[in-house]
């Protein structure tokens, strides 16, 4: 479905990124681990066209989308949740959802995608005329998550969803993703809860100062004593 082959990404000096290679199959869930700063959002952004690499390249579904504009990479199927939420607080949850179908033309298949978020996220049917800066910091998250899935997406770039949520909130969180994933949705997830997303993810890459250091089955991975010592906290 997507393959990173050799990225390299730079902020001016500074090398982000150092030749990583990544692959997601088609509706699996591929977690990214490692510390703060270790590159992790700098491949998402990359992915969804935030950022342009400074070498490598990207295929999504056996096109090259590495250097696309991001609404480009929308239009072919990848829809990113960026960390911090990004939802526009004086607009509703229902204005803030229909942005997510910005790019979409046929409003029977927007009402049915809208009707199928409403059954993950019930609250936000409720609160579909409420200012979206009123709701909670959880049902901010729900909503960022909702107005990603308007889009219809094929692959699905998720960072830091559960970060700042009540460990009640992040056990919800951690049940939508599997619900999105049984609808066959491709899903990148970075996650400070290292633990949640080795259990919620098939396979596993731990990147250090910008380089994959290990990858592998998560099973396999959440039994690794350094994984388990460095991110794990045993």
């Amino acid at each position: 479905m997507l393959q990173v082959k050799e990225l390299s990404v730079h902020y001016e000096k500074a090398e982000a990124l150092k030749g990583v290679s990544i692959q997601v199959s088609h509706g699996s869930i591929v977690t990214l681990i490692g510390a703060n700063g270790s590159g992790k959002t700098s491949m998402m952004r990359v992915i969804s066209g935030l950022k342009r690499p400074s070498s490598g390249e990207i295929w999504f579904q056996r096109k090259r989308i590495d250097g696309l504009a991001p609404h480009k990479i929308v239009r072919l199927g990848i829809a990113h949740i960026p960390e911090g939420r990004r939802i526009i607080l004086p607009l509703t949850v229902l204005e803030n959802m229909e942005i997510g179908a910005y790019l979409r033309k046929e409003k029977d298949k927007i009402a049915e995608s809208l009707e199928k978020i409403y059954k993950h996220f019930p609250v936000l049917k409720d609160r579909g005329k409420q200012m979206a800066g009123s709701l909670s910091g959880g049902e901010q998250q729900m909503l960022a998550m909702a107005r990603a899935l308007m889009t219809n997406p094929k692959l699905l770039l998720m960072d830091e969803p559960s970060v700042g949520l009540s460990p009640l909130l992040v056990e919800e969180v951690g049940k939508i993703i599997r619900d999105i994933h049984k609808e066959r949705v491709g899903i990148i997830l970075v996650e400070q809860n290292a633990h949640m997303a080795l259990k919620l993810a098939q396979s596993a890459y731990v990147l250090e100062v910008g380089r994959v250091v290990l990858e592998g089955e998560a099973a396999d991975l959440i039994h690794n004593e350094d994984v388990r010592r460095a991110y794990l906290g045993g």
